[in-house]
């Protein structure tokens, strides 16, 4: 029974690889490839990369290389280079993430698309989201089945504001918290929620508050954009320029599942390598490995022209109705692992 469903969702999965190629295709996006193994990995303090060095056949010493855990760097490089509309369907590899939702190696849809920002990206995004449902569904349906829940898949999607649904959902006023950790962890334990132990940094009490009392209200009939992020979380983002309390980052929600994270992209190399250094600081006190910065790519940063991207997971485990990760791979990470 687990081979049928596994096998039914491997032929989901090439009509969904089809389906994004033709869609992409016809927004006038080229599809590129990206190496797996890079020299710095991306630097996300909650992200682990697996080491995998060189070893010269002929001998000498071994160069440091990791697997990718996003091809955003590289991809960003071909954007500073010319190209204009990109994706990949990469694999990509995270160590240590297995979870219902989580496997150490997945494929990703990564696209970037230079003169527009975030708001551009999620009407490109909810066009192809849309037309994968339609392509997946045997009726043609817009829409898919999750948790015995029917969601609609018609575009346009809901859109809302962090700070919006930080107040709908947690009673807190996100932007009277300043941004400041002990005073969105006083503003949750006033709302009844627990912000995790004292002198906590405001990403951690941040996503305390997000995971109890946000993210399981969000998407849940039809996809949600989860937009305009606090400055501390604006990730490789540009900031509001009218209000640099938020940035324009946006995370894609439906039926229960984080879908996609996208952003008016950075292309201020003074500030990515600023933050990249932060990052770099934040891993340190964590106790975990710093890797050297991408020089190429905080070059190619400064000649990038305006641009939005996003990453895209998880989208045939909604299409295909799936609790679990492990149900729409072929080989999921239990069995490589040897486990039961």
């Amino acid at each position: 029974m687990i081979a049928d469903v596994r096998t039914r969702n491997a032929r989901a999965r090439a009509r969904l690889s089809a389906e994004v190629r033709r869609v992409l295709g016809g927004l006038g996006y080229e599809e590129v490839e990206t190496p797996c193994l890079v020299p710095a990995p991306g630097m996300e303090p909650h992200i682990h990369a697996f080491r995998a060095d060189f070893a010269p056949e002929g001998g000498g010493g071994p160069t440091p290389l990791w697997l990718h855990t996003s091809p955003e760097y590289a991809m960003k490089r071909l954007l500073a280079d010319g190209l204009p509309r990109i994706f990949q369907l990469s694999r990509v590899f995270r160590n240590g993430e297995v979870s219902p939702t989580h496997n150490p190696e997945f494929t990703m849809l990564e696209l970037y698309r230079a003169g527009t920002d975030y708001r551009g990206i999620m009407a490109d995004l909810e066009a192809l989201v849309e037309a994968c449902a339609r392509a997946l569904s045997p009726d043609r349906a817009a829409r898919a089945i999750r948790g015995g829940a029917t969601l609609d898949l018609a575009a346009p999607f809901e859109r809302l504001t962090v700070a919006e649904a930080f107040r709908r959902h947690a009673g807190i006023d996100l932007a009277a918290c300043g941004n400041d950790a002990a005073r969105l962890a006083d503003a949750a334990r006033r709302a009844g929620l627990d912000p995790g132990p004292p002198g906590e940094p405001f990403d951690d009490v941040f996503f305390r508050v997000m995971l109890e009392a946000v993210e399981p209200r969000i998407g849940a009939a039809r996809p949600c954009y989860l937009l305009d992020w606090p400055a501390p979380m604006a990730a490789l983002s540009r900031l509001r320029r009218d209000d640099p309390r938020f940035a324009e980052r946006f995370e894609l929600y439906a039926g229960g599942l984080e879908l996609a994270n996208g952003f008016s992209e950075l292309n201020d190399a003074a500030e990515q390598r600023r933050r990249l250094v932060a990052e770099q600081e934040q891993r340190r006190r964590l106790g975990r490995p710093v890797h050297p910065l991408d020089d190429r790519f905080l070059e190619a940063v400064g000649r990038m022209p305006e641009a939005g991207g996003v990453a895209l997971g998880r989208l045939l485990m909604l299409l295909a109705g799936a609790e679990a990760i492990s149900d729409v791979l072929l080989f999921p990470a239990h069995e490589v692992l040897g486990e039961r």
